[in-house]
């Protein structure tokens, strides 16, 4: 029996069309969102003579096939969506081969709300809960989860997935979150901290009383981490520290049973940084409490001159005169310096709602006394919290842009009630990244 296909053509054989990721996001007005690769064949036929379009969105409100890009010639196409409107929808993927015969498959595609600076906009997806960040070259960077231990490596300049992960669990110890919330680089050693403080239940968890070390090898998206040395008994020495210096800080009372760590008298690590020309004097920055414990207080950071000593042997903690800081009554939610000593501190709210509280970004030379500049009022109408600063530029150059990260895990971003950190899909949990000047 003849063939009704022209010569050279593929026969009946059905096209086979298979997705990177089921499950995509993007925000409305993304510049730089998130992809998805679409991978087809047909056998007997050249994979560039298929072709690759959007047929059918579930909700049209969300996205239509028009919205839908898909970029590549070969057997791997690239695909983006431009979305209309927050919320979900399924959309429809169908390759055509030689022959006119067809497939599909579903692309599950969830839209965020827009954000100011779109333009600067990159979305780090995989966790929504982004709270500590390290610069290790070459434009990537590392950055932790508070609700997890994962560590994720990610290019600084695009959206997407991490290119590595590194979970620590096992070498630390622990079956629950560290609640990293700090980390600082020195030499190829990145320090990292737990909140030290209660959980939100005030109800003390051994594991967020971590401070490790992850040795650094390589850079960009070379970069390599193993697992170092850890401590933990930082918040406990805090406290007896505090307790013979006439108590002046509440660090017993804020770590008392029942006692939240968000608030103004509360007890909650999220800084890590080193002091001016030091490898062994770290800054331990807080949330809470404010000093005096009100409204309008100062921020705290409390020096470790031996914290090198601490993590590498178990040394006990020498601490230093405490510093305080007017950041126009926020605390510190991070804070980090450049090889010129110049600091950031990204400061917040010592309170727990990260959607309506305000932040700003202060400029600093590290040094006990001297009062940190006001360089800039962050937004707050963006769903999430300020909450990492990268690295810092050479703040003596007019112009000079420093990335920030956000922790997304209680915002809502598709509007459907459901907080970030609660969300199924890992690619539709996300924490944003955004360029602000500073100097």
């Amino acid at each position: 029996m003849g063939s009704n296909f022209p010569a050279g053509a593929a026969g009946s054989a059905t096209p086979t069309i298979a997705l990177s990721a089921g499950y995509l996001s993007s925000a409305v007005g993304g510049v730089s969102d998130p992809t998805v690769t679409v991978n087809v064949a047909q056998s007997g036929a050249d994979a560039s003579r298929l072709t690759v379009a959007a047929s059918a969105s579930s909700r049209t409100s969300v996205a239509q096939p028009v919205d839908v890009t898909v970029s590549g010639t070969g057997a791997s196409r690239t695909v983006s969506v431009a979305a209309r409107g927050q919320g979900y929808t399924d959309l429809t993927l169908k390759v055509t081969g030689v022959g006119g015969v067809s497939a599909t498959t579903t692309l599950h595609y969830a839209a965020s709300g827009g954000v100011q600076n779109a333009v600067d906009a990159r979305y780090f997806t995989g966790s929504s809960d982004a709270s500590a960040a390290v610069d290790v070259g070459d434009g990537y960077v590392v950055v932790a989860d508070d609700e997890s231990n994962v560590l994720r490596l990610y290019d600084r300049s695009a959206s997407g997935a991490p290119v590595r992960t590194w979970d620590f669990s096992s070498q630390l110890g622990v079956s629950k979150e560290v609640d990293i919330e700090g980390a600082a680089r020195v030499g190829d050693l990145i320090y990292w901290t737990g909140s030290l403080g209660n959980n939100k239940d005030g109800e003390y968890k051994a594991p967020r009383n971590t401070v490790f070390t992850t040795a650094v090898t390589g850079s960009g998206s070379a970069t390599q981490l193993s697992y170092a040395h850890s401590y933990k008994k930082l918040r406990d020495q805090l406290v007896a520290w505090d307790e013979a210096n006439g108590d002046r800080y509440g660090f017993a009372a804020g770590t008392a049973a029942g006692e939240a760590p968000k608030q103004v008298d509360g007890f909650n690590v999220e800084g890590l940084e080193f002091a001016p020309g030091s490898t062994s004097t770290a800054y331990i920055g807080f949330r809470a409490p404010l000093v005096p414990p009100k409204d309008g207080g100062r921020a705290l950071i409390v020096p470790v001159t031996n914290f090198d000593k601490v993590l590498a042997s178990g040394a006990a903690p020498v601490f230093g005169a405490a510093i305080e800081l007017d950041l126009g009554g926020l605390s510190i939610r991070d804070i980090r310096k450049n090889s010129a000593d110049q600091y950031l501190i990204l400061a917040g709210s010592w309170a727990a709602d990260d959607n309506t509280d305000p932040y700003a970004l202060y400029q600093w030379d590290g040094v006990a006394g001297h009062a940190p500049v006001k360089r800039a009022d962050l937004p707050t109408s963006d769903p999430g919290g300020w909450e990492s600063v990268v690295a810092v530029p050479d703040l003596s150059v007019p112009g000079q842009r420093a990335q920030l990260i956000t922790d997304n895990g209680s915002a809502v971003l598709y509007g459907d009630g459901v907080q970030a950190k609660d969300l199924t899909h890992p690619e539709w949990k996300k924490s944003r990244a955004g360029w602000f000047t500073v100097s």
